[in-house]
């Protein structure tokens, strides 16, 4: 009786007969829009670069947002099918391809990017780390959507709590028939405060008050680093799998796949600045 009621959204956002437009798929878009946006603001800033001159031009943001929307895609997908559910789409191949009904996993759509950017800055001749700085700069815009479309979608929802800002989660009766209706801590929004808003502020901070795009590869460590310690610190609200191989000694798939995100993130701010070619 103390809890929050659920909005319960309809995840179709728009439909125009048999065409539906999700509210996930619009968050993706409106998060990728709106960070292409954002890159062309930062490579339009010279006085945020070395020397005065951004590593491209913001007329190649056109290009590179193609890149990502690939990497996010391909890789957010394949991350979902390979870190979280093989066992589903090895008995499923078909609904690999059904990326409108969800399943996108985050550090796969990083690692997917990650190559797509490493591919387009060697396409221009341009530094890898820069090009990767930028764009990291940009993703907490999207993992704010994307967030938001998890809350809206009822999914990957928290863990009981009695805090008077739980709420009673309705899809978690098809996981936990047994023991709904439970009070649970609304964790997609926790997350899309801290691994989307706060680490916004905080990488904004550091490229337009720390100059840190002089130092390339600062900023995507820092995101690295960043986005491992909030995702981490937000598992411990989310709900526990008990499915996954990951799931034991107080740890969670999430926070597993984060280790080598901080320690990746701790490796690029100890090298930020480090002499290198176009392409590095």
């Amino acid at each position: 009786m103390l809890a929050l009621p659920f909005p319960e959204f309809d995840p179709v956002a728009l439909s125009f007969y048999s065409i539906e437009v999700r509210w996930y798929g619009l968050s993706y878009m409106a998060g990728l829009l709106l960070g292409w946006l954002y890159i062309r603001r930062l490579v339009s800033t010279p006085s945020l670069w070395p020397f005065g001159k951004a590593p491209f031009s913001a007329d190649k943001v056109d290009d590179l947002l193609l890149f990502m929307t690939v990497g996010v895609i391909v890789g957010g997908r394949l991350g979902s099918v390979l870190l979280y559910e093989p066992g589903y789409y090895t008995d499923n191949p078909f609904e690999i391809l059904a990326v409108w009904k969800g399943g996108m996993a985050f550090h796969g759509a990083l690692i997917g990017c990650g190559a797509a950017v490493s591919v387009f800055a060697w396409r221009n001749n341009v530094s890898a780390r820069s090009a990767m700085d930028v764009c990291t700069a940009a993703v907490p815009i999207g993992l704010v959507f994307g967030r938001l479309a998890n809350f809206i979608n009822g999914e990957l929802f928290g863990r009981p709590t009695d805090m008077p800002w739980g709420m009673v989660f309705p899809s978690a009766k098809f996981d936990f028939p047994n023991l709904e209706p439970l009070v649970r801590h609304p964790s997609q929004l926790y997350e899309a405060a801290l691994e989307g808003v706060a680490l916004f502020l905080l990488l904004r901070l550091l490229t337009h008050s720390k100059g840190a795009l002089q130092s390339p590869g600062l900023i995507t460590g820092m995101f690295l680093i960043g986005y491992g310690c909030a995702r981490s610190f937000s598992e411990l609200f989310r709900q526990f799998d008990v499915h996954h191989a990951f799931s034991a000694y107080g740890l969670t798939p999430g926070i597993v796949y984060s280790i080598p995100m901080i320690l990746l993130g701790i490796w690029f701010v100890r090298t930020a600045g480090a002499r290198q070619k176009s392409f590095a």
